[in-house]
């Protein structure tokens, strides 16, 4: 026998009332402030337009989460054009409304879920009718951060959501917006958290970034395949992102016709920026081509300690790494990568030194692909074992032999906390120099590994990467059992 669950009495209401669209409208002036998320759920799943653009003018919450209601991709035209009017029509206004709370309108789709499920009472348990009759605040109560507040001075209306730029990328949604904040430069302002560029003509990107509100960005991609000279003019654009915590940079590349004059002015325009950037905590540099011999132009400047350090496939000198290994910004790092810089021909005390300094804190390293051999990496073990912070390290593609290896795991046995190690298959595990394992061999010395972890008391997980093979590329994975390249398996 099937059981019939009757709908809520809530959503009985919020039905019979949306009937009548101006019925509805009508009633908004005196509607309990409870049942207004309802009502707006209500609302935009069926498209009543109208009442959609009413209840935007009188929203009676701090911020309205509009993109956590997207099924879609993007917003309905219609839906967005309904809000966007509404706001119009208030700001228009010279006297606020008396029940207008709105202060920010949110699109982002991934954040704020539970305002609407704290709300509409779909999550057991959260309102009962007894509690929103008794719960008369002391205090003005939040909801997931939003808060009811008393009037407040006429203040501009912040629209928020994530930008991707990318040529060839139909967004109605950011036209839409560019549009309005034109039309209303005072009053709305168009506010970013996270801004990611792809590649788009500069001039494109120099005409969003003119509108958006810097200060809002916290979290920054550029991966362009800039030349200098471009990234000599976004430069005062990143500078203005003073609340910025996360930035990546990848593929800016020197030109072989750029002057050095020119490359060392290109260089302090973009470096000179970090004085603004008082909040950055991740830091991550990828195929950046100007950075050797001006590492320290880009760390000197930084007035708070790093938590993420990420340098990779960029090619440095090792003036850089004595820098590296001397600045108080790195002291407190969590997460250092060198993955694709060489490190061959530079002395590993200052890899030791750097490592030393960030014992107490660092959890993640990566010293994959940076030519390290056994010399230099007996040289930096005493510091590795002092990293009692440790879970994560990685160092594929880096010659090294099986009694480095369990030299490694002699000094690193007791790092209670280190739980994800991925070495590269040892030396003697090739059958020549051409590169190509020899599985029986690698299975060996996987075995010896796991053993001496076993008998220390640890996990005896061994994760082995071979060096990327010869005729395709890939790599041999092993973890406990091979994962072959295309090139193993038999025809």
């Amino acid at each position: 026998m099937t059981m019939f669950t009757p709908p809520r009495l809530l959503k009985l209401a919020v039905q019979s009332l949306l009937r009548d669209e101006a019925l509805a409208i009508a009633a908004l002036e005196e509607l309990p402030i409870e049942l207004f998320p309802s009502l707006f759920m209500e609302a935009y799943a069926r498209k009543c337009i109208k009442t959609f653009k009413a209840m935007v003018q009188a929203w009676p919450f701090a911020c309205l989460p509009l993109g956590a209601l997207m099924m879609e991709q993007q917003l309905p035209q219609e839906i967005l054009q309904a809000a966007l009017s509404g706001l119009d029509v208030l700001l228009s206004q010279e006297v606020r409304p008396r029940r207008w709370k709105l202060q920010v309108l949110d699109l982002r789709k991934n954040v704020h879920q539970d305002f609407w499920t704290l709300w509409s009472g779909s999550r057991i348990g959260v309102w009962s009718l007894t509690e929103l009759e008794t719960a008369q605040p002391v205090k003005k109560p939040k909801v997931d951060g939003f808060e009811r507040g008393a009037n407040q001075p006429f203040v501009p209306v912040k629209v928020l959501l994530d930008l991707c730029l990318k040529e060839g990328r139909n967004d109605e949604l950011l036209a839409s917006l560019m549009k309005k904040v034109r039309q209303n430069k005072d009053l709305l302002h168009l506010c970013c958290k996270k801004l990611r560029i792809f590649a788009m003509p500069f001039q494109n990107i120099k005409m969003i970034l003119k509108i958006v509100q810097l200060d809002s960005v916290q979290e920054l991609e550029v991966n362009c395949t800039w030349n200098l000279s471009t990234f000599g003019k976004f430069a005062p654009y990143l500078g203005q992102m003073s609340n910025l915590r996360r930035l990546l940079l990848s593929h800016i590349l020197t030109t072989a016709y750029t002057y050095v004059e020119k490359e060392e002015e290109f260089v302090s325009q973009f470096t000179s920026q970090f004085l603004s950037l008082r909040h950055l905590q991740e830091l991550y540099l990828d195929s950046v081509s100007f950075l050797k011999g001006h590492l320290h132009d880009v760390l000197r400047y930084l007035k708070s300690p790093l938590e993420t350090l990420s340098v990779n496939n960029c090619l440095l000198v090792e003036s850089d790494l004595i820098h590296l290994s001397e600045c108080p910004s790195v002291s407190q790092l969590k997460d250092l990568s060198l993955s694709g810089v060489s490190l061959a021909t530079m002395s590993p005390d200052l890899l030791r030194v750097l490592l030393e300094r960030v014992s107490s804190t660092l959890e993640d390293l990566d010293l994959d692909e940076c030519g390290i051999m056994d010399s230099q990496f007996i040289a930096i073990l005493p510091a590795l074992g002092q990293c009692s912070q440790l879970t994560t390290f990685t160092f594929c593609g880096n010659s090294i032999s099986m009694a480095v290896l369990q030299n490694l795991l002699l000094h690193t046995i007791n790092l209670n906390k280190l739980s994800h190690v991925l070495y590269p298959a040892p030396l003697e595990s090739y059958e020549d120099n051409e590169g190509l394992l020899h599985l029986g061999r690698l299975a060996h010395l996987h075995a010896t590994l796991r053993r001496m972890l076993h008998d220390a008391g640890r996990q005896a997980v061994v994760w082995f990467s071979g060096n990327p093979c010869p005729q395709c590329g890939d790599k041999t994975l092993y973890d406990p059992e091979p994962i072959l390249c295309p090139c193993y398996l038999p025809l």
